[in-house]
């Protein structure tokens, strides 16, 4: 079976933006009008509460929000609140799990699985953790996984800190996890990384981890061009 998947590469598009665009191809997908997607980007300083986050966790006040020019958004994924940022890469896989396995939890660990072996790409030994989603480094967050998944069809996905300025997760109490650090790859190598190939590299992974066979690759748009809605 020929398994495609459409990648949209884009550099820092404002969270607004991407979660409306997320959602339009959401509606597609349902509908069968464009294939599995999966999107690449960064963000301008943002955090995120989802669908269970207590906004005690939001710890910056006004003042650290415009200082650092944060946005806030309440947003409908799973988990607790999170920050993005540059130098922070955000994946949003867009795909119809009927067509792969109809299991959330082995969904959310193919995810994990993709950054973990991202990570061991760049000699570092990554994992999950039994109690917390996401992919650690002994006790350290290197990547947050939220996501929702209707009618079998995910939205949201995973941010995973390349060169994330990790004084910026000091707003928050990252995933409402009070007793664990957040790293990166700049953070645990001391190199500072290229985002371009990082993409590479995990689109490669999520495609092997996923079996896609082809991938549609979507050149940077300065606006997003997408199917017509039919019906």
């Amino acid at each position: 079976m020929d398994r495609k998947l459409r990648y949209f590469n884009f550099d820092i598009v404002d969270y607004k933006e991407a979660w409306d665009l997320q959602n339009q191809i959401h509606s597609l997908r349902i509908n069968n009008q464009i294939e599995d997607t999966l999107i690449l980007l960064e963000h301008p300083n943002t955090y995120t509460l989802g669908k269970t986050a207590h906004i005690e966790n939001l710890i910056g006040d006004k003042n650290f929000l415009q200082k650092n020019s944060i946005s806030v958004y309440n947003i409908d994924r799973g988990g607790d609140i999170t920050y993005h940022g540059p130098g922070q890469l955000v994946g949003y896989p867009i795909i119809n799990l009927s067509e792969w396995y109809q299991d959330s939890h082995k969904y959310l660990r193919a995810l994990e699985e993709v950054l973990i072996k991202v990570c061991d790409y760049y000699g570092l030994k990554a994992e999950r953790n039994e109690k917390y989603t996401g992919v650690w480094i002994e006790n350290r967050k290197i990547a947050a996984i939220g996501i929702k998944i209707s009618r079998w069809v995910t939205m949201h996905g995973f941010a995973f800190n390349v060169n994330t300025n990790l004084s910026l997760f000091n707003g928050i109490i990252p995933c409402g996890i009070p007793d664990k650090e957040v790293t990166s790859l700049q953070k645990e190598t001391g190199k500072t990384f290229s985002i371009t190939e990082v993409k590479e590299i995990v689109l490669n992974y999520f495609s092997e981890v996923f079996s896609y066979t082809s991938i549609i690759n979507d050149i940077k748009l300065s606006k997003f061009e997408l199917p017509e809605m039919k019906g």
